[in-house]
């Protein structure tokens, strides 16, 4: 039997989100795994994955990526696939596994799929290389509210980039934050600390389902997007910094932001 540990990213949406080169190779493994904890393949079961794919799939939680050794074992004797949504190598415990691979001295091959890093500043018209550290918005427990995310984010603002907001994913619950509950988290964050993060004329903005046939986008300040319907999860925020021009009239065109953020020459 063949050694391999084979990383595929799938995209961002559907069964037909994954390169041809992909697909191909998932048809060649003896064993697939996959975690949607991560990220969630929008518009697509892990069924419809399988009925795609021809070969049947053991989806994990998090707990038996990071703690079991099963991807390895079978790794050192079959050709085995490690699957994910969006890009494979974007989460340190695939990183991780990785380098186990690479200790054991099984080969590795990584196909890599479109990811919200790309996927997100694209349908928003933003210049990707004009984003600072990208951030991760946890749902609100009772006596608990770290506020690193509201300092990277207020960082990033002082130095004029952009910060790409993550919500918060509880797969196992079922559970996807929002862009109104993420909007509200920011709002809450502000009333708490007060360094000037956010206010009523902060521009933002919102995109739903990238990459697949449902995508939305939304550019606006806070009291706007909250009474829209803003599609349904997955949800990504933006909370830009310095716009150029460029910038500012796709926001306009792309994501109906207010015209007012043109500035005049």
């Amino acid at each position: 039997m063949v050694s391999e540990l084979v990383f595929v990213g799938l995209g961002l949406s559907g069964t037909d989100g994954m390169t041809v080169r992909a697909l191909n190779v998932l048809r060649e493994c003896d064993i697939i795994y996959a975690e949607f904890y991560t990220s969630s393949l929008i518009g697509a079961s892990p069924r419809e994955l399988e009925e795609a794919v021809g070969k049947k799939i053991k989806v994990l939680y998090r707990s038996q990526v990071e703690e079991s050794d099963d991807i390895i074992r079978d790794a050192l004797t079959h050709r085995v696939a490690f699957v994910t949504a969006g890009d494979t190598m974007l989460a340190t415990t695939h990183v991780d596994l990785r380098i186990q691979a690479a200790e054991s001295g099984i080969p590795v091959r990584v196909f890599h799929g479109v990811s919200i890093f790309s996927g997100c500043p694209s349908s928003l018209g933003l210049q990707p290389y004009k984003f600072g550290r990208t951030v991760t918005l946890p749902f609100p427990e009772p006596g608990y509210t770290p506020k690193s995310p509201y300092d990277h984010i207020l960082e990033n603002k002082s130095r004029g980039l952009h910060t790409m907001i993550l919500l918060d994913i509880r797969a196992d619950e079922m559970r996807y934050m929002s862009a109104h509950e993420a909007i509200k988290w920011l709002l809450d964050a502000e009333k708490m600390w007060g360094e000037g993060l956010i206010g009523e004329k902060t521009l933002l903005c919102a995109a739903s389902r990238v990459g697949s046939p449902e995508e939305k986008v939304f550019a606006g300040y806070p009291e706007d997007l909250m009474n829209k319907d803003l599609g349904e999860p997955l949800h990504t925020l933006v909370l830009p910094g310095n716009l150029h021009f460029m910038e500012q009239y796709a926001l306009v065109n792309f994501a109906g932001a207010p015209e007012e953020i043109i500035e005049d020459d």
